[in-house]
């Protein structure tokens, strides 16, 4: 069988457990792609291709015993550098992380995807400690854009963006504590999950802001999404925050669709500023779900700026001894927002946290209402590598923190989102946020599905070769 590298992580592990092609010959196709194409787009800081290459041959040894090797039986994926991964140092994108010593264990969703059969490829290049938008990286180089290499990814999980936008593989792992999952995936044309806040583990990985971090899949398709879910779902005592989740399986509703749901688009805040394909994305998706309320989130620009200060406050804390002794080696725009905020007042943070409370109880309500709220994800396109401004409405405003501008609101409340590549709406992939009840990724997940099955949302189709 040839690899069509526009199939997603789903399509491929049917083939894989019908027998159309072995875990090692899928492993084969995708490392010569890696081999091909990374040194052009910069995706991975570390490819693990002898461990690919053992554990797809344990796929198909479960295979030939008739083992079921698990529902992503020898689909390729690759992870954001601040996973751990067993024998390598956890980079975090950043310089002085290349000193720790290597992890002893692999990162409990790697353990996860890896029980159900899934391929671990390597790392993924990722903005220093993920403060950052764009995808770019002065210790190990930008990450590029598949669709246009001299354009951004979006990040700060802008490798995981890129290797699944350019067919590199299938499926990834990445984090969002602001944005982080959903402005690459609407950067790269691509599928991403942000879960519900302590819906899935974080242990193994390396904080950014621990009362806001969620790590989550980059597919090609909602089912990738769904399927990658499932299988990372449970508690887990490592992680305090997910320590008493409980599973709740999203696969069996796909089939359902948007039937049944309150949608609503989200105005006033989510509206100002973005460029035209932005808004022209989410009226293509209401049109196609017949979709004509329109809500308004409370506070969202305090909210935003409340989400600023937290992140800033705890991750200036994290990095204090670092900030201390090794200032030299981080990226200037990082270490100096860090020690900005190291200055901030402890009672500024107290009250972004009372604000998020309040926040939060204020954002539940607007969801006895809806089920799924439909918003940009991105306020533009990727803009070009190194770019500093842009235009948001008539004002310009700096690139780096902006490209957040329409998902940190969401995060803040610490809603699951589904973000959807919508087609035929501009020359470069553009995505929306697909919002949903704290515990409802099923519903926004059902959402992304009817999309496809209008032929509104698909991943943009891969470089070729």
């Amino acid at each position: 069988m040839t690899v069509d590298f526009h199939l997603g992580a789903a399509a491929l592990a049917e083939r894989v457990r019908a027998g159309d092609i072995s875990a090692a010959d899928l492993s084969e196709a995708y490392l010569a792609r890696v081999a091909v194409l990374d040194p052009r787009l910069n995706a991975f800081t570390e490819l693990t291709a002898e461990r690919a290459r053992a554990e797809a041959r344990l796929v198909d040894a479960q295979l030939q015993v008739g083992k079921d090797p698990g529902p992503l039986a020898g689909v390729p994926f690759a992870v954001k550098n601040l996973m751990d991964i067993q024998g390598f140092s956890t980079l975090a994108g950043s310089r002085i992380n290349r000193d720790h010593p290597p992890a002893d264990a692999d990162a409990t969703l790697i353990q996860r995807l890896r029980a159900a059969g899934a391929v671990l490829f390597g790392a993924l290049n990722m903005g220093e400690y993920a403060y950052d938008f764009t995808g770019e990286n002065i210790h190990y180089g930008p990450s590029r854009n598949p669709h246009d290499p001299e354009r951004m990814p979006g990040g700060s999980s802008g490798g995981s963006g890129t290797a699944v936008g350019a067919g590199m593989v299938p499926l990834a792992l990445g984090s969002d504590t602001n944005g982080s999952i959903r402005v690459p995936a609407s950067l790269c044309g691509i599928f991403g999950l942000k879960p519900t806040f302590g819906g899935l583990s974080r242990a193994g990985s390396f904080p950014f802001c621990a009362s806001l971090d969620h790590l989550g899949p980059f597919g090609r398709a909602t089912r990738d999404l769904a399927l990658a879910f499932d299988a990372m779902q449970g508690p887990d005592p490592l992680d305090p925050v997910c320590s008493s989740a409980v599973p709740m399986p999203v696969g069996g509703e796909l089939e359902r669709g948007a039937e049944g749901l309150r949608i609503a688009v989200l105005g006033e805040y989510f509206e100002q500023g973005a460029v035209p394909e932005a808004l022209a994305a989410v009226t293509r998706v209401a049109d196609a779900l017949a979709v004509t309320r329109r809500v308004n989130l409370p506070e969202p620009a305090r909210a935003r700026a409340a989400a600023y200060v937290i992140t800033a406050s705890e991750a200036a804390n994290l990095h204090r001894e670092r900030l201390r002794s090794r200032p030299g080696d981080f990226d200037p725009a990082v270490r100096d927002r860090l020690l900005a905020a190291a200055l901030m007042p402890g009672h500024w943070y107290l009250q972004a946290q009372r604000f998020r409370r309040w926040y939060h109880r204020a954002v539940l309500k607007v969801f006895e209402e809806v089920d799924v709220l439909i918003a940009p994800a991105t306020p533009c396109t990727a803009p070009a590598i190194g770019q500093q401004t842009m235009l948001i409405g008539d004002t310009e405003v700096l690139v780096r923190p902006n490209l957040g501008l329409y998902t940190q609101p969401i995060s803040f409340a610490g809603l699951p989102v589904v973000v959807a590549p919508i087609r035929d709406v501009s020359q470069l992939p553009m995505g929306v946020q697909l919002i949903a009840a704290p515990g409802q990724e099923a519903h926004a997940l059902r959402v992304s599905t009817a999309l496809e099955a209008a032929g509104v949302a698909a991943a943009w189709p891969v470089p070729g070769v």
